[in-house]
């Protein structure tokens, strides 16, 4: 005799208990409404704190509802798969979110295990339409988390959760199966504290619950591709050179959050390469060892670029030999992160290369980092 089939209450359970087995922490169930922060992310986009990242306000109408990243949705399950709060390296060397540890891109390492959920809905009732979405689609994926009550908005915009803290991934089911929605998350645990407004080293917090994107690490490091950081920021970038932490490593809810929940994400995962070694990659060697991971968003050059910039912001001499051979870089953005870098150092060997750089250089933004970086350096001396 065949079991009787689940009702969508004892499914939705099941569902759980499934996620839970495959390695995601959380799960919980958001009917397909409008967003509730949806007039919160236009006002955003109106600010312009999305900075260059211009596919946000050209798909802002997708953003108005679930439909329109499928037809027909009724109801979304959003997991959330704990990364753990990666392996903190010394300063100076070029810091790497923890997200970013691992030895591939999190879109991939997630797919499987979302695939597999998502078979077992189909396998309980056949027929029912799935689309999965991991933060490509034009999702407000933390107000379905939070909906679905998994946590709440923390003052850095990040979602937490009290007991898996904030370094978790998430990603969507989105189906035409009307399961019964989980509680919203109503509740606020930041109360008085702003320890991440006040950590972060950019200043990307104008207010409580407003990230000015342009101004964050992860997107200066990550989105801001093609062009140089601006000068007022690249301080504050301290030693980040992809993506950032700061806000979630000084959160009081991250303090007793568990590690990665997956192997892949754990600390000890893959040795990451030095600042020195990111400005010393060719095109080559670069695509066969990082094609395939998060680093690839910004590339080669971004990275080098990134990482020129941490080496400044040292202050050690010993990074001027590598940043003497960066500015021989084929490209003008890396060799103007150089010579920036160049003038955050003190003494004759810095000198020495950039003024000779400014004889042989011939692009002009190049030219004028070098001239900038020589001034810099001669307000050192003086």
């Amino acid at each position: 005799m065949l079991p009787s089939p689940l009702t969508d209450i004892e499914l939705k359970e099941h569902l759980k208990q499934r996620a839970r087995d495959l390695g995601f922490s959380l799960l919980g169930v958001a009917s397909a409404a409008r967003p509730d922060t949806l007039g919160f992310f236009q006002d955003w986009l109106r600010a312009g704190f999305h900075g260059t990242m211009e596919y946000l306000p050209r798909r802002a109408a997708a953003y108005e509802h679930p439909s329109g990243v499928q037809v027909g949705v009724k109801s979304i399950l959003m997991a959330a798969m704990n990364y753990g709060p990666g392996a903190f390296r010394p300063a100076g060397t070029g810091q790497i979110a923890a997200y970013a540890q691992g030895p591939g891109d999190y879109h991939d390492l997630l797919r499987a295990p979302l695939k597999s959920l998502a078979e077992e809905l189909h396998q309980h009732r056949p027929g029912t339409r799935t689309r999965m979405a991991i933060d490509t689609a034009p999702l407000l994926e933390r107000d379905l988390a939070r909906r679905a009550g998994i946590g709440w908005f923390g003052k850095n915009t990040m979602l937490i959760n009290k007991r898996e803290g904030s370094y978790f991934f998430l990603s969507a089911i989105l189906t035409d199966l009307d399961l019964p929605a989980d509680e919203p998350h109503e509740t606020s645990h930041c109360g008085t504290c702003t320890l991440c407004l006040e950590a972060c080293p950019t200043g990307a917090f104008p207010e409580p619950y407003v990230l000015d994107a342009s101004r964050c690490i992860s997107y200066l490091t990550i989105e801001l591709r093609d062009q140089q950081v601006p000068l007022k920021l690249r301080n504050g970038m301290e030693d980040w050179i992809f993506g950032c932490d700061v806000c979630q490593q000084v959160c009081p809810w991250n303090r007793r959050a568990p590690g990665a929940s997956q192997l892949e994400f754990r600390p000890e995962r893959q040795p990451l390469p030095s600042a020195e070694e990111w400005v010393a990659f060719s095109e080559e060697q670069f695509e066969e060892c990082f094609g395939k991971t998060p680093f690839s968003r910004p590339g080669r050059i971004g990275m080098a670029r990134n990482a020129a910039i941490a080496m400044g912001n040292s202050h050690e001499n010993s990074h001027v030999p590598a940043l003497s051979a960066a500015m021989c870089d084929e490209s003008p953005l890396v060799r103007a992160a150089a010579a920036w870098a160049l003038g955050e150092m003190t003494g004759r060997a810095p000198r020495k290369i950039l003024e000779q750089h400014l004889v042989e250089e011939s692009d002009a933004a190049v030219r004028a980092e070098i001239q900038n970086a020589l001034l810099r350096q001669r307000e050192f001396e003086t």
